[in-house]
């Protein structure tokens, strides 16, 4: 069997791997251990694959992509949801482990998506630390949502107890994310670039540095498409539909869009197209949508230029 520039799908579960080659026989499957993973690199490389693919796990895939770069292998990290897509669309609706591994072979071989570098060792970390603010504030509001309907007063003593524990966590997460980026000699001046848009404040911007390590080095309409905000046609025949936004990095869209929600209020520039949109007839969601893509588009201009926001200039975008 030949496996020189092959395509490589590789599925990730918590205790093992299962990977495959394109069009070979049926995938091999080792332990998800240091032992497994070694094997797994030592294979690969003899192989000299031209691309390996994984699907983004919640995390699990991290350590495995990483060990692949720094083997200075081809991989990427894909959205789960496009490989079901593909999977569907190729009549393939069972899901198996090994199956799954197969898919993905075939996925890298047909899609080729093109691999990224993937985040050094601190912007891992400030992602990590991200994702971990995220889940906080998440229990904080489901205890307080349980807090509201909960009548037994030895229970309410021991959430709201919760609570508080859970809050001061809130509050160390937040002053290491400051931490993070004051030891970043190039996070510091992105971070102060970006905040001086009114509207961006530390979350906003802490999760484009982690997130969008390609702000600034792509055009306005990539960015927007890598975010998810651009939109796109729903057209067929005699049928002409809403523009919708799909795909991207929700994680970003998600803070994007509270910081857009501010600017709406309180940033000149922000709050006239705004008003502008809704005059003319927009939906809210729409004009709001608009927003957040504009505010990412000058957001991308700043750091590409190095110049912090002005609202003479900016206003001109």
């Amino acid at each position: 069997m030949s496996t020189s520039g092959s395509f490589i799908g590789i599925d990730i579960s918590k205790m093992q791997l299962d990977l495959a080659v394109h069009g070979t026989g049926a995938p091999w499957q080792v332990l998800y251990d240091s032992a497994g993973l070694k094997q797994v690199v030592t294979q690969l490389r003899t192989w000299a694959p031209a691309l390996i693919v994984l699907e983004a796990t919640g995390g699990l895939e991290t350590r495995v992509a990483s060990a692949l770069a720094a083997a200075q292998m081809p991989v990427v990290v894909v959205n789960p949801r496009q490989v079901r897509t593909f999977a569907q669309a190729t009549g393939i609706l069972a899901k198996t482990d090994r199956l799954d591994a197969q898919v993905l072979a075939h996925f890298a071989a047909v899609m080729q998506p093109t691999p990224r570098p993937l985040p050094d060792a601190a912007t891992q970390q400030l992602s990590a630390v991200l994702t971990r603010r995220q889940q906080l504030v998440d229990m904080v509001t489901a205890e307080s949502n349980r807090l509201a309907s909960q009548l037994n007063s030895a229970l309410r003593k021991r959430v709201r107890v919760h609570i508080t524990w859970l809050t001061q966590e809130l509050g160390r997460t937040e002053k290491e994310l400051a931490q993070l980026i004051q030891q970043s000699p190039v996070w510091r001046v992105q971070d102060d670039l970006l905040q001086s848009a009114k509207g961006v404040g530390p979350i906003l911007s802490q999760t484009l540095l982690a997130e969008v390590p390609e702000l600034g080095q792509l055009n306005r309409k990539q960015m927007a498409a890598l975010i998810g905000v651009a939109p796109f046609n729903r057209d067929s025949g005699s049928q002409r539909g809403k523009r919708r936004i799909w795909g991207g990095r929700a994680r970003v869209r998600a803070v994007l869009y509270m910081g857009a929600l501010v600017a709406t209020r309180h940033n000149p520039v922000s709050k006239a197209f705004y008003e502008r949109l809704l005059a003319a007839g927009k939906e809210k969601k729409v004009a709001l949508t608009a927003c957040m893509r504009k505010l990412l588009t000058i957001l991308n201009a700043m750091i590409k230029q190095q110049t912090k926001w002005q609202d003479t200039r900016m206003s001109a975008h």
